[in-house]
């Protein structure tokens, strides 16, 4: 009962505090000067992953628990995709991806590369010789992910014009000065880490009281825990009007988090953090890979038509989640 109610209080906190994190860092990148699309892409989508960062260095380091590290990364990858479901259910006036533009294509498709190289790891394992204790698959995660960032701002840049159309019509936050964002983050990023420092060893406790193991719950109750930032800010930004911060920030948080893996992969120090870990991490890689082609396909096509409450790209991201988490819970 301890566990559970520690659970819902970390959670509350990272609801709360992710959501206001999420807000001061929206007001800094507004008195920066910085575009919204780009805010998603790569400013908020490293704000909301910040839990993700501090539970999987904690649970490396302080926990011992690589299994709930790697089932955060790749369970909040799931749980990014199917929040894009869940904003078309948010979002009436039609579906979804008929709204957004077609550059969301380009951090998706990063996703993808960086998931399918997180798959070959894992599946060679201990084939793959390391660089002191890291995998070399790190190393190639930090540099796609910069090249990634680079990419989709010159993308970006070539639309400057929109940008300054944006940053003169829509700034919200002209009664709020920069000195009192910077406190309001600080303060707000403080509490986040600390509730995400709890969730490793509070998980730990769950998988073994439970019996449900450290895989399932890394990928599903942690997961979804450190992932509620990406609801908040996202399902906020919808109901804004802001379609693309909202998706860019998803897309944005996925790629943030195989960099994340890398930087567990740094504080692991027994070795090789893909060497140390459950196989059943490639059903989530292979889950997420399949519901962001889905997104892809989405953003391509436009349909107009729902299905109920769902387009039929929604419908389908959530299909392979309930899939995802039959099958982990199955060879748990």
């Amino acid at each position: 009962m301890l566990l559970w109610l520690g659970f819902i209080i970390c959670t509350a906190l990272i609801v709360y505090s992710g959501s206001k994190l999420s807000k001061y860092g929206d007001i800094i990148a507004e008195k920066t000067g910085l575009g919204r699309v780009w805010v998603g892409v790569v400013f908020m989508a490293s704000v909301t992953s910040l839990p993700e960062l501090v539970t999987g260095i904690s649970s490396v380091t302080y926990a011992g628990v690589p299994d709930i590290a790697v089932g955060d990364v790749l369970g909040s990858c799931v749980f990014n995709m199917l929040i894009l479901a869940f904003l078309d259910v948010v979002y009436r006036p039609m579906p979804i991806f008929a709204k957004a533009h077609h550059g969301h294509i380009l951090s998706a498709g990063f996703g993808i590369v960086l998931l399918s190289i997180v798959i070959v790891s894992l599946f060679l394992k201990d084939n793959i010789l390391p660089l002191g204790w890291i995998g070399p698959y790190s190393l190639l995660f930090v540099v796609i992910y910069f090249i990634s960032m680079r990419l989709i701002y010159l993308y970006e840049k070539r639309k400057i014009d929109v940008f300054k159309r944006q940053m003169t019509i829509e700034l919200q936050y002209e009664d709020i000065s920069t000195k009192t964002a910077i406190l309001n983050y600080s303060i707000n990023a403080f509490i986040v880490i600390i509730a995400a420092i709890f969730l490793p060893k509070i998980g730990e406790g769950i998988a073994e009281t439970t019996g449900l193991g450290q895989t399932f719950v890394g990928n599903i109750f942690i997961a979804i825990s450190t992932s509620l930032p990406e609801i908040v800010v996202s399902t906020a930004a919808v109901k804004m009007g802001a379609i693309n911060l909202a998706i860019g920030n998803l897309f944005g948080s996925n790629i943030f988090n195989i960099l994340i893996l890398a930087i567990d992969d740094i504080f692991f120090i027994k070795g090789p953090i893909l060497s140390f870990v459950n196989a059943n991490h490639i059903i989530s890689a292979l889950s997420a890979i399949a519901m962001t082609t889905i997104a892809v396909i989405g953003l391509t096509y436009r349909t107009e038509k729902r299905l109920l409450f769902l387009a039929w790209d929604s419908l389908g991201i959530v299909l392979i989640y309930v899939t995802n988490l039959m099958l982990l819970y199955m060879m748990r």
